[in-house]
C-alpha cells in the first residue's frame, strides 16, 4: 500500500480539534488513531521513512519540561511527514527573562505556524493555550494532569499483542498520584473496555482513588500479589521524586521490595506482559532482568510513539480528506 492511498482511505476527522487528553475522546476516536498509527508505522520500515503527507505544515514543539522520548519521538513523526519543525525550549528563552506562557506562544503564532506541541509543568496548560492561540494544541504532559500520547502508543502496544483491549486485565502500578500517564490510560482502557487494576503504596494513590472505584472495571489495591492475579498487562511508572514535594517512600529499596516486578512475578505467571513508559529505573520499578525480558514490550512502545504522533498529526491537520499529499 503506497502512502497516498493509505491517506486517500483515511477520510474520517476526529470530533475534536485539539488533543488535551483522552477524557472525553470516543472509542471510535480513539480505534481511528490506533489505525490510522498502524498504517503510518510502515513508513518507519522503508528505507526512505519519509512521506510528503504534511509538507507546508509548520509544527512548534514548546517544552517547558525535560523530555528525551517524547520531544525526540514528536520531532521524528513531524520531519517522517515532512512538516516544518520549531524546537522551542526555555533555556536561552524569553521565558527567562519573565515572559508568561500566553505571550510566548502568541508572539510564535504570529510567526504564522501551524501546530503547537506542548509539555508544562502545571495542568491545564494545554487548554489554557486554546484560549490564546488559534493553533491546534497537542498536549506532550501537564503536570499530573494528562500525557494522552503515550496512553495511546500504550493502547496499541497492547492491542497489536493481543489483538484486541477489550476483556483484558491491566495492572497500573507504582505512583498513580503523580503520574499523568496512569490517568490517560484510565480514560482510554477503560473506554475500550479493558479492567484496571491500580497498585501502589496507599501513600502514593491519589485523594479521588476512591471515586475510581464506582466504575465497575477500576479496582484498587496496595498488594502486589493481588494486583497480578489474573493480569495479562502490568505497567510500571517511575517513581517521580521531583513532584512529590515530601518523601513519601521509606526508600527506594523497600519500594522494590513491595512493588517492583522481580523474576519471581514472571516465573510465576507465565503469560504476563510487562510495560513501562519510561524512564526505567531499573531495580525501583522493575528488575533489570524484567527490563531485558522477552515479555517486556518497552520498546515497542517506544517504536509505536513515532506512529501514534505520527497518526495524531495527520489527523488533527485538517489532511484527513486531502486527496493528494
Amino acid at each position: 500500500m503506497n502512502v497516498t492511498q493509505t491517506d486517500q482511505q483515511i477520510n474520517t476527522r476526529l470530533a475534536h480539534d485539539h488533543l488535551l487528553g483522552l477524557e472525553g475522546y470516543s472509542s471510535e476516536e480513539i480505534e481511528l488513531v490506533l489505525s490510522t498509527a498502524r498504517r503510518f508505522r510502515e513508513v518507519l520500515y522503508r528505507p526512505i521513512r519519509k512521506v510528503p503527507t504534511l509538507r507546508g505544515i509548520t509544527v512548534v514543539n514548546l517544552f517547558f519540561e525535560a523530555s528525551t522520548r517524547t520531544r525526540i519521538s514528536f520531532e521524528l513523526a513531524e520531519k517522517r511527514l515532512s512538516a516544518d519543525t520549531v524546537n522551542f525550549s526555555t533555556s536561552g528563552s524569553s521565558v527567562l527573562k519573565g515572559e508568561t506562557l500566553k505571550d510566548t506562544v502568541q508572539n510564535i503564532e504570529a510567526m504564522k505556524i501551524d501546530m503547537v506541541v506542548v509539555r508544562h509543568r502545571s495542568p491545564g496548560a494545554a487548554h489554557f493555550l486554546t484560549q490564546c492561540v488559534s493553533s491546534t494544541i497537542i498536549n506532550a504532559g501537564d503536570g499530573a494532569h494528562e500525557h494522552p500520547t503515550q496512553a495511546l502508543l500504550d493502547l496499541l502496544t497492547i492491542s497489536d499483542r493481543f489483538g484486541y483491549v477489550e476483556g483484558l486485565n491491566v495492572t497500573i502500578i507504582g505512583d498513580i498520584m503523580h503520574s499523568r500517564v496512569a490517568r490517560s490510560n484510565i480514560h482510554g482502557l477503560t473506554t475500550l473496555g479493558a479492567n484496571i487494576t491500580l497498585c501502589g503504596p496507599p501513600s502514593l494513590l491519589p485523594v479521588e482513588v476512591e471515586s475510581l472505584t464506582d466504575r465497575d472495571n477500576v479496582h484498587v489495591t496496595s498488594n502486589l500479589d493481588e494486583a497480578l492475579e489474573g493480569c495479562d498487562v502490568a505497567m510500571a511508572l517511575r517513581i517521580q521524586l521531583e513532584r512529590q514535594g515530601s518523601n513519601r517512600l521509606p526508600s527506594l529499596r523497600e519500594y522494590h521490595e513491595q512493588f517492583g516486578i522481580k523474576m519471581s512475578n514472571m516465573n510465576q505467571h507465565k503469560d504476563l506482559v510487562i510495560m513501562h513508559p519510561g524512564p526505567v529505573n531499573r531495580g525501583v520499578e522493575l528488575a533489570s532482568e524484567v527490563v531485558d525480558h522477552e515479555r517486556a514490550v518497552i520498546l515497542d512502545q517506544v517504536t509505536n510513539g513515532v506512529a501514534v504522533r505520527m497518526a495524531i498529526l495527520f489527523l488533527l491537520s485538517g489532511h484527513a480528506d486531502v486527496d493528494q499529499t
